[in-house]
């Protein structure tokens, strides 16, 4: 990765670590619980911490939360202004703390047995400890918005925008849950695209309102980057959907999303040209759900969408949208800045 990249994912590191620390100081318990029972120790709190800090340190992209300081550098380069970095590095907690919290829920809700190559927490602290862990995460987050020195007025506008988001990201996961406890419901690709820019998009749109406004944007600024941030979101969704079914996805096993029964974009556009192929994807999703990853049923339901062009038609539709819309929001403020190439050049090195 850019040597751009390296030194500010260096710098969110350290400002994960710090709100969720290895070892829980006296200034974070206070920030996180306020005045607590002497008797509570470190070991009461590790069952609230363990779960999420070590989902934490097993990576991921990061991608969230350097959107969010390259908008607010861009934002601030646009405008010609100092930006303040230790804010825009004071929020990262927000995005990657949500992020990572919906993935201890969501391995939860789709029985997934793996995480970034390792035990899903529900797996490794058992479903209890997991469930609670991640709602406390949510919850966790928003200290980081504590912790800045802002007004009341800033604060407040920080924990509206962020429970908004919130919000819209648990409506999208209750539309997926929906379609796939069902193997027979088939949604439309529209409700599939409203369903993906609330669970995927809506953290991508918070990364860049976040960045927007630490940067001194302006509210039309803030929604205006807010739509273009859901669709790279929902971009990416398509790719990681078209990978599960080819590559697979780093630290997940090849086509589980057929094992939970996912109606994915190659999924919708495979029915979209050949409708009488309802029954058949609908029996392959159950037989994948009975009998797990090693049932025939899923390389038979990989190979009728690979075969149709869907899986192909798919990875198109996503490669272009993340060009398409990167491209926006890099010329969000009329001209492309130095920051904004850095934001095209971050998502190309994602596809």
């Amino acid at each position: 990765m850019k040597q751009e990249f390296t030194s500010r994912l260096e710098k969110i590191e350290l400002s994960l670590q710090k709100f969720l620390p290895q070892e829980l100081n006296d200034s974070w318990k206070e920030l996180s619980f306020g005045k607590i029972d002497s008797c509570i120790n470190q070991e009461h709190i590790s069952v609230l911490t363990q779960p999420c800090a070590h989902l934490v340190s097993l990576g991921g992209k990061r991608w969230r939360p350097l959107l969010l300081v390259l908008c607010a550098q861009m934002t601030a380069q646009a405008k010609k202004t100092d930006v303040d970095l230790t804010k825009a590095y004071g929020l990262t907690p927000l995005v990657e703390f949500a992020h990572t919290a919906s993935l201890i829920h969501d391995d939860i809700e789709d029985g997934a047995d793996t995480r970034r190559g390792k035990p899903c927490a529900h797996i490794s602290y058992g479903m209890d400890v997991a469930i609670n862990a991640g709602s406390w995460l949510y919850f966790e987050a928003t200290t980081a918005i504590k912790a800045l020195n802002l007004s009341s007025d800033e604060k407040l506008r920080l924990y509206e925008l962020f429970l908004q988001e919130l919000r819209l990201l648990h409506l999208g996961q209750a539309m997926d849950i929906k379609w796939h406890r069902n193997p027979d419901l088939i949604p439309s690709i529209e409700e599939y695209t409203a369903m993906v820019r609330n669970k995927t998009g809506t953290l991508a749109r918070l990364a860049v309102k976040l960045g927007i406004l630490a940067g001194g944007g302006t509210d039309s600024e803030i929604e205006e980057a807010g739509k273009i941030a859901q669709d790279i979101g929902v971009a990416f969704q398509i790719i990681d959907d078209v990978k599960n079914l080819t590559t697979g996805n780093p630290g997940k096993k090849r086509g589980d999303d057929i094992v939970e029964g996912k109606k994915s974009l190659p999924v919708l556009l495979h029915l979209q040209k050949n409708p009488q192929d309802e029954k058949i994807l609908a029996q392959y999703f159950t037989q994948a759900k009975n009998k797990g990853i090693e049932s025939p049923a899923v390389e038979k339901a990989i190979q009728l969408l690979t075969q149709s062009g869907a899986v192909e038609q798919a990875a198109k539709k996503g490669s272009e949208l993340v060009t398409q819309k990167s491209q926006e929001l890099a010329l969000l403020y009329g001209t492309k800045t130095e920051i904004g190439t850095l934001i095209e050049e971050l998502f190309n090195s994602m596809r």
